[in-house]
């Protein structure tokens, strides 16, 4: 079959056995590692996954038409993730590549509107799934893991902590803006342990509600207010604007739009700090797969993308820092805990939306352990006397407020 020898040119390390839909059995790979057997359920299957395996493989095995009989989806995915590579060279596959490449740009219009469809398909779905894997802030981000054996709790309040930290918050009062406010968890540590006026804005309904009333429970709807709008509907001048996972969303042929936004909100004081998922190399489209499923007009930057057009918005790059397994050690955590929770998620949709859920959280852990993609938090001034000369206060301030964020973790 087709696949089978896709399969056998491009699986040069690993031990997979393939059962095609008559029931015969390839081997490929070098015979190292744990051997992982699928099974394909439809012959038609052994001729279209080659034309596009990124995004065939995960729809068959979301159907049920591809089975796994030996091994684990994990084990499957870490193999393909390794070889990956030998895959995007296979001129069996090139063309679609190629095509995905040039065609990139036709996926990021992103009007207003547009942008809250996108966010509505993930953000809206039920708020009982997130409680099953999330941490219990609802931190949908990557966490920041000091040693690499914190609890979720503790790298997510850590998380919150680092990027106060760049933030500068360095006196009372401060105006703080949230572009992308999810649950409200982020604004809500702004407000306690750096006494600003937080405005958080999400295009989510079901965020934006939980968030308002988290604000209300905590006592603080005097001083964080949450809003269901676009960040470009909003013309107020805020002295901190923080953005985390919200930047992955605006496509590379809006990026200049978004940091003049920006640069229109900020003070002439003002620190910027945004947090965003990158890769470490050549610029290229999004898995086709999660594109298609889990997060529509998605787009993953490099840093050579995104600061020229920081600089020629005139704005000023003080810090910047990459993350490099920490988005992968907090996926393998929420995929644990989706998985121990896999009963529950099944009550609520069913098992195709466990096995597509399964897909997403393995396939983007490995992305980052062996794809090239990390996150960059890059902190952005409009004046080189914005923040201090080192980053003695970074370090201060995480010093200063690190029992507040174990407390919370708790």
């Amino acid at each position: 079959m087709l696949f089978q020898k896709l399969m056998q040119k491009v699986v040069e390390k690993g031990n997979l056995r393939l059962i095609g839909a008559g029931g015969r059995v390839y081997d490929c790979g070098d015979g190292s590692g744990e051997r992982c057997t699928l099974r394909l359920h439809n012959r038609a299957l052994e001729y279209t996954l080659v034309l596009n395996p990124p995004l065939y493989l995960a729809e068959a095995y979301m159907n049920g038409t591809i089975s796994v009989e030996e091994g684990s989806l994990r084990g499957f995915i870490e193999m393909l993730a390794r070889n990956y590579h030998v895959l995007e060279n296979n001129r069996l596959v090139t063309l679609g590549f190629a095509l995905a490449r040039h065609t990139r740009h036709l996926k990021q219009y992103n009007p207003v509107g547009k942008a809250q469809q996108n966010v509505a398909h993930h953000y809206d779905l039920s708020g009982e799934l997130y409680d099953l894997f999330l941490d219990t802030d609802r931190q949908y981000s990557c966490a920041y893991f000091r040693n690499g054996d914190e609890s979720l709790e503790q790298a997510q309040a850590d998380k919150k902590l680092h990027l106060a930290a760049k933030l500068y918050l360095n006196r009372p009062g401060l105006k703080l803006l949230d572009i992308g406010s999810g649950w409200g968890g982020l604004g809500l540590y702004m407000a306690q342990a750096g006494d600003c006026d937080v405005t958080g804005v999400t295009l989510s309904t079901e965020q934006h509600k939980l968030s308002c009333e988290r604000a209300k429970k905590a006592g603080l709807e005097d001083r964080v207010k949450f809003h269901l709008r676009d960040y470009r509907e909003d013309d107020n001048r805020y002295d901190r604007i923080v953005s985390v996972g919200m930047f992955e969303h605006v496509g590379k042929k809006n990026y200049r739009e978004f940091f003049e936004k920006v640069s229109s909100l900020l003070a002439d004081d003002g620190v910027f700090v945004l947090h965003s998922v990158g890769r470490v190399n050549d610029p290229g489209p999004v898995n086709p797969f999660i594109r298609k499923y889990i997060f529509p007009g998605t787009d993953v930057p490099t840093l050579g993308e995104v600061l020229p057009v920081i600089e020629d918005c005139m704005l000023t790059v003080t810090d910047v820092e990459v993350l490099r397994l920490h988005y992968a050690e907090t996926l393998r955590h929420w995929e644990e805990r989706f998985q121990a929770n896999r009963g529950k998620v099944a009550e609520l949709y069913d098992e195709r939306f466990c096995r597509m859920w399964e897909a997403y959280l393995v396939g983007c852990e490995m992305g980052f352990r062996h794809q090239g993609l990390m996150v960059f938090q890059i902190q952005i001034t409009k004046s080189a006397t914005a923040v201090p000369q080192t980053r003695d206060y970074i370090y201060e301030w995480e010093h200063r407020h690190a029992g507040e964020a174990s407390q919370a973790a708790e």
